[in-house]
C-alpha cells in the first residue's frame, strides 16, 4: 500500500491510499503526519491504522497530478521540523562521475586516488557490516528543511546564482521521531535530489553549497520494506520530447552500504532524534544526466519513475531571479 496527500476539489487537505492501482480516500484523514503520530500510540503501525479508519470514495490519481493538487506524501505542520538530508557514494558505480569531476583539482595523478574514490572504497569494504547495523560512515550532507520541498508536478526553483540545475534520481527513507526520541520508519519514496553539479565540480569542498537547493519527493509513500532491487528510469523532457533517458538502480543489491548503516550514521546524532520531527533521508544515486553532458534549461521536465513506487515523480525546472541580500545592523 502507498499513501498520497492532496487537495480535494474544495481545497481541503486529504489522504489517499493506493493499492493495486486503485486510489481511495482514507476516511477522516487530512495528513500523513497526523496518521503517523496517531499510529505511535497504538499497535500495528501506520498501515493497520489506515485499514482501521477505512477507505472511502475512489480517486483519480492522474487527475490530481494533472491539476496540480498533489502534495508531497508527508509534511510537517512546522516546516522547520522536517529535515532533508542525504548520503552520497553509496551505490555501485556511483564513484565514476564524481571521481571524474574532482580529479582535475585534487592532484590525484600524483597521489593515486581522489578523496571521492577513497570514500567509495571505504563503503565497498565496510558499508555492509556483518552485524547488519554499524559499518563505515558514508558521505553525508544537509539539504534543507520543509521549506525546500516542492510538491510533485510543481516547478523546482534553481537560484539565480546557480551554475547548474541537475536532477538526481534517488530513493528517500521517510521517518518520524517518536516520543522516546527513536526514529520510526514510515516507508520510502522516489526523490529528485536536485543539485548544482558545476558548483560541486569546482572543488569537492563546495559539495555543501551545491546541495542547498530545493527538491521533490513522492508522489507516493511506499509503506513497507525497501525492495532489494530497484530499477527505474530517469528522463528529461524538452519541448514535448525526451531529451535524455537512462535507467537508475537502487536497493541494497545495487548499493555499497546497507540501509541500516546509512540510517545509523544519520540518527546517531542527538540533533536528529527530537520527538515529533520528520526526516526525509536520500540514499544516493549512480545516474546523472550531467555525466552525459546534459545542461538543463528552464521548463525542462524531470521525470523519475519506478513501478514499485507508484506514479512517476515529475517536476519542471524554473530559474529564479537573484535578489540582493543586504545585511543590516541591529545594535
Amino acid at each position: 500500500m502507498n499513501l498520497i496527500q492532496f487537495f480535494d476539489h474544495n481545497g481541503a487537505r486529504a489522504v489517499g491510499a493506493v493499492d493495486n492501482g486503485v486510489t481511495r480516500v482514507v476516511n477522516g484523514a487530512t495528513s500523513v503526519y497526523e496518521l503517523a503520530m496517531a499510529a505511535l500510540s497504538r499497535q500495528g503501525g501506520l498501515g493497520a491504522l489506515v485499514a482501521d479508519q477505512g477507505l472511502g470514495a475512489t480517486l483519480d490519481r492522474e487527475a490530481i497530478l494533472a491539476e496540480g493538487r498533489m502534495l508531497a506524501p508527508i509534511d510537517h505542520p512546522d516546516p522547520a521540523h522536517l529535515y532533508l538530508t542525504g548520503t552520497g557514494l553509496t551505490h555501485l558505480g556511483s564513484a565514476a562521475t564524481r571521481d571524474a569531476m574532482h580529479t582535475a583539482n585534487s592532484g590525484a595523478a600524483e597521489t593515486g586516488l581522489t578523496d571521492t574514490m577513497k570514500m567509495f572504497r571505504m563503503g565497498l569494504e565496510g558499508g555492509k557490516p556483518a552485524d547488519g547495523l554499524k559499518g563505515v560512515q558514508p558521505e553525508w550532507f544537509y539539504k534543507g528543511n520543509g521549506y525546500s520541498v516542492v510538491n510533485p508536478g510543481h516547478p523546482i526553483p534553481s537560484p539565480g546564482f546557480a551554475l547548474d540545475a541537475g536532477e538526481e534520481p534517488e530513493i528517500a527513507g521517510v521517518y518520524l521521531i517518536d516520543q522516546n526520541g527513536q526514529p520510526r520508519r514510515l516507508g520510502f519514496a522516489l526523490a529528485n535530489e536536485f543539485s548544482d553539479h558545476v558548483t560541486e565540480r569546482i572543488n569537492y569542498l563546495y559539495l555543501a553549497h551545491s546541495k542547498l537547493r530545493a527538491c521533490a519527493f513522492g508522489p507516493e509513500l511506499r509503506i513497507g520494506d525497501l525492495p532489494a532491487h530497484i530499477e527505474g528510469k530517469s528522463r528529461i523532457w524538452r519541448d514535448g520530447k525526451v531529451l535524455w533517458e537512462k535507467p537508475f538502480l537502487s536497493g541494497e543489491d545495487n548499493m555499497s552500504h546497507t540501509i541500516a548503516n546509512l540510517e545509523y550514521h544519520h540518527f546517531k546524532y542527538d540533533l536528529f532524534r527530537r520527538p515529533g520531527d520528520v526526516h526525509v533521508h536520500m540514499f544516493g544515486t549512480a545516474t546523472l544526466s550531467f555525466a552525459d553532458g546534459i545542461k538543463t534549461q528552464p521548463n525542462d521536465i524531470f521525470e523519475i519513475e519506478e513501478a514499485q513506487f507508484g506514479a512517476p515523480l515529475r517536476n519542471p525546472v524554473r530559474t529564479e531571479t537573484e535578489h540582493p541580500v543586504i545585511v543590516g545592523n541591529l545594535y
